[in-house]
């Protein structure tokens, strides 16, 4: 797995949106905190147009991304928001220029579609990490992903959970937001999981749509070979008039107990304002224990 190299002060980065419209007011706080850090926010010339629901045309947010991914004074790029998008890009974009000048891509959510495309084709690393308009969510988030971006150390020690199950391993960890994960299924942006330790995590989902996508993840052979799997925020889930009757943690159990790797609930990462970066495509460490959970870069 290749790394783009961390930051360092006077860096340029860019701004720019692949989902969801934003406006300047939204990213201001955000451009801001980059400024502390030393770094020269550069924003894409089409992030705050209007088409519906998205920030601009595909076209004109392709353009931005195609920019972002060739400019090599570029060194990291961070994305307004997600919501949806950014799938409707994908053919329109060339990664040669990214693959000769790799650089950061950070974000989650929607971004899960740059994340495993990424990791999967190129085997290069990403920051699944709090964006622009979230910026401001929590500083201990926050300065996970200062601490990420600069080549600091990152390490976890989680609480246990009651469906945790027990055990150690080293690998690759993959993934992103399992609403994503199932629509990249079949794709030229699916994830091969075998071996690797898989990453979830969801928002606003009906329960009964959870067991769906983790029984498409099960019967395609995502689930069986897995090192281990990581389950971060389950959030604001939805019911039926006829309750499904499981949680979406239970139901995500179900899915996996009998194989028997480890897996960790609660992991501080998410559509949550804990939503601490993590490294997508780069070998971790998961020790999951009865007493909690450690995890190491």
């Amino acid at each position: 797995m290749k790394q783009p190299p961390f930051l360092k002060p006077g860096d340029k980065v860019a701004l720019i949106a692949s989902a969801r419209k934003v406006t300047a007011d939204e990213i201001r706080p955000a451009k801001m905190i980059l400024k502390d850090w030393g770094l020269e926010p550069i924003v894409g010339e089409h992030i705050f147009e209007e088409e519906n629901q998205f920030a601009g045309s595909d076209i004109n947010r392709a353009k931005d991304l195609q920019w972002a991914l060739d400019a090599e004074d570029i060194k990291a790029v961070f994305f307004a928001r997600g919501g949806y998008g950014t799938i409707r890009l994908m053919d329109k974009i060339n990664f040669s220029g990214f693959q000769k000048h790799p650089k950061w891509i950070t974000g989650y959510s929607d971004i899960t579609v740059l994340h495993q495309h990424i990791n999967q084709n190129f085997g290069i690393a990403t920051l699944h990490s709090t964006m622009l308009v979230t910026f401001d969510k929590d500083p201990v988030a926050l300065e996970s992903l200062r601490k990420a971006l600069f080549g600091e150390t990152i390490e976890f020690s989680i609480e246990p959970h009651p469906l945790n199950v027990s055990g150690e391993a080293k690998a690759e960890i993959v993934g992103g937001n399992l609403s994503l994960c199932y629509a990249l299924c079949g794709s030229e942006s699916d994830i091969d999981t075998k071996g690797k330790l898989l990453f979830l995590e969801d928002l606003d989902e009906y329960l009964y749509h959870i067991d769906r996508m983790m029984m498409n993840l099960k019967r395609s052979g995502k689930l069986q070979h897995l090192a281990g799997l990581v389950i971060g925020g389950m959030t604001d889930m939805k019911d039926n008039t006829i309750p499904f009757g499981k949680t979406a943690e239970e139901i995500i159990y179900d899915a996996v107990k009998q194989y028997g790797y480890p897996v960790c609930f609660n992991f501080p990462t998410g559509h949550i304002d804990k939503n601490h970066a993590i490294y997508l495509g780069k070998e971790v460490s998961l020790s999951v224990k009865a007493n909690g959970v450690k995890l190491a870069y």
